[in-house]
């Protein structure tokens, strides 16, 4: 393992260890650090992972960040697209304005949904996504502003409404993980509550609690999150994002 990681560095293999052992499925990483951590487990533990340019087209090869690629191995689109979506054959990495205990997700707007103070992207397919394929998030600024006691309005599902609105929400409900730039979230926990899986390198306990807005389950054995091996560090330098855009989402 390298030494010399930086903390984006630590991020973009974390994002990518959420899609370890998927398998051939559509992997759909939003934002620079989860893009190169799908690349990155494609090119390493996860070689099924169908990736696109962003639009219609699925891409044989894994480009840096930030450019095109070169090489099409398949055309997506929408309907098929679509077809991913409600068959369950995808796992998305979405981002979270606001994220709460249970899972529930705004992307939508910030104060009363009947006159917000900002308004945001909008439900787009949150809901679809939570209800029908595994979720992960990213979330770069781990705050009490993002993490919640109560998001002002549900776009994707948290595991409480999802059991609420029965088996027909809960049946392939799936949130896999929470990555930020503090530590490794997850939701297996008895109660299906968020809870820290790892920290990250020169992050405690006590920083993550401090940056989040509900009390947070931490178990007295929590693991560090692996550094990347120095095979992953050049590929993330050398092939992936030689730019460093990972840098201007995860400053040092």
């Amino acid at each position: 393992m390298s030494g010399g990681a930086s903390r984006a560095e630590v991020c973009v293999v974390a994002c990518a260890e959420a899609w370890r052992g998927d398998g051939e499925i559509l992997a759909s990483p939003m934002g620079p650090v989860p893009a190169i951590g799908a690349r990155l487990a494609r090119l390493t533990f996860s070689p099924g992972l169908l990736l696109t340019d962003g639009e219609a087209l699925l891409t044989a090869e894994d480009p840096a960040a930030g450019d095109g690629a070169r090489v099409v191995e398949g055309w997506l689109p929408y309907r098929r697209h679509l077809a991913l979506v409600t068959g369950g054959r995808r796992h998305v990495m979405m981002g979270a304005s606001q994220l709460d205990r249970h899972g529930n997700q705004n992307i939508s707007c910030i104060g009363d949904w009947r006159r917000p103070d900002r308004q945001l992207l909008g439900v787009r397919g949150a809901p679809v996504n939570t209800l029908n394929h595994p979720v992960s998030y990213w979330i770069p600024r781990h705050s009490p502003r993002v993490l919640v006691e109560r998001v002002d309005m549900v776009c994707g599902v948290g595991h409480d409404r999802a059991a609420a609105a029965g088996p027909a929400a809960s049946r392939f409900h799936c949130l896999r993980r929470v990555v930020t730039d503090l530590a490794v979230l997850d939701f297996e926990t008895p109660d299906r509550t968020l809870r820290v899986r790892s920290l990250h390198p020169g992050v405690t306990a006590g920083d993550v609690q401090a940056a989040t807005g509900f009390p947070l389950d931490v178990p007295e054995d929590v693991p560090v999150t692996r550094l990347p091996t120095d095979a992953e560090l050049r590929l993330i330098r050398e092939v992936l994002d030689p730019a460093g855009l990972r840098d201007r989402e995860v400053r040092p």
